[in-house]
């Protein structure tokens, strides 16, 4: 358990709650009581408050209660940029761990028959990770939201049965979703349950039968699909990209949108293409935005220059004028 200055905290033996306002060691935290002293506590003794989500679709929005019984969860979560819909421009996403154990998790999307991860990694207890910053359009894009856990803590502890859980998302479901107040987040949120159940004392670990003992043992090897010999010249198209960027290659019908509504749908498109590219493992792919007003160079590069493992340049010159910059994946 990850405990950080600032945290409310109650106490496992005693009656009685307060704030963390430092730390003395390693195993133990200065805590402030009520009455404004500091007591120094074991952080074995102490169990955090206001991690838990509460959830009740019988009303517009709940705040957290400190005299609410923590349990165990986790949850998926959307933090809109502002309080009133009509003015929100970009959402967070989130895996909120609100348990005691260590999480191993994958988030991806389905893109069209496949899935993609965006993000991997793991989750410590008791705190959150932020998977993706998108705009509104992300959610018309891919509506499939795949989250994948698995648990574990650094001490003896229960085994629980991992998750794969698909959350479906769009602008119906969201407007559809009440809006919820939690400390661990500035604006309310939109949350979505993945899992509440955790394995107290039923044993889940289960035994391999007979029949699969007899099926693994007349598997000798695993063979793999013969590879077929590609060209250098063949090798090198694979790793290299183009992206045409204007809207009238992303969408079939521009009239009536505003310049903020194409730049956004551009930018989306760069991203989704970018992180394609990676993951592939392309070394180079060129993306064609144009000259204009320079606006979509502007921020296509103000994103890249945040990035690590990528450069960029201005494209070549004879194939694209000064509309395209090309980006190098290291």
């Amino acid at each position: 358990m990850k405990l950080r200055i600032g945290d409310k905290v109650r106490f496992l033996n005693e009656t009685g709650e307060g704030v963390i306002t430092r730390f003395k060691d390693k195993d133990s935290v200065f805590v402030e009581i009520s009455d404004g002293f500091e007591i120094p506590y074991a952080i074995k003794q102490l169990v955090p408050i206001h991690t838990e989500l509460i959830i009740n679709t019988e009303v517009d929005n709940m705040d957290i209660n400190p005299e609410t019984v923590i349990s165990d969860a986790i949850y998926f979560v959307i933090e809109p940029d502002h309080e009133m819909p009509l003015l929100v421009n970009d959402y967070n996403l989130y895996l909120f761990n609100s348990s005691s154990y260590i999480i191993m998790y994958t988030y991806s999307i389905k893109d069209e028959a496949y899935y993609q991860t965006l993000k991997h990694g793991e989750v410590g207890a008791y705190q959150k990770v932020l998977l993706k910053q998108v705009k509104i359009n992300f959610f018309k894009e891919y509506s499939d939201h795949k989250i994948e856990c698995l648990f574990y803590k650094n001490m003896h502890f229960k085994s629980q049965t991992p998750i794969a859980e698909i959350v479906l998302i769009n602008q119906k479901s969201l407007n559809a979703s009440t809006l919820i107040k939690h400390d661990e987040f500035k604006l309310p949120v939109y949350a979505f349950l993945l899992k509440d159940e955790f394995v107290v004392q039923q044993n889940i670990e289960q035994q391999l039968s007979n029949e699969d003992v007899s099926r693994l043992s007349s598997i000798k090897e695993f063979k793999q699909s013969p590879k077929q010999s590609k060209s250098h010249k063949e090798q090198l198209r694979n790793l290299e990209k183009e992206v045409d960027l204007h809207i009238e290659e992303l969408v079939d019908n521009s009239s009536g949108m505003s310049n903020h509504e194409m730049l956004n749908i551009q930018l989306e498109r760069f991203e989704k293409e970018l992180d394609k590219a990676i993951e592939s493992g392309a070394k180079k792919i060129v993306f064609i935005h144009g000259v204009g007003n320079g606006r979509l160079k502007h921020e296509i590069q103000t994103i890249l220059k945040g990035m690590k493992g990528v450069n960029f340049q201005d494209g070549s010159y004879k194939l694209y004028g000064f509309g395209a910059t090309q980006v190098n994946i290291l």
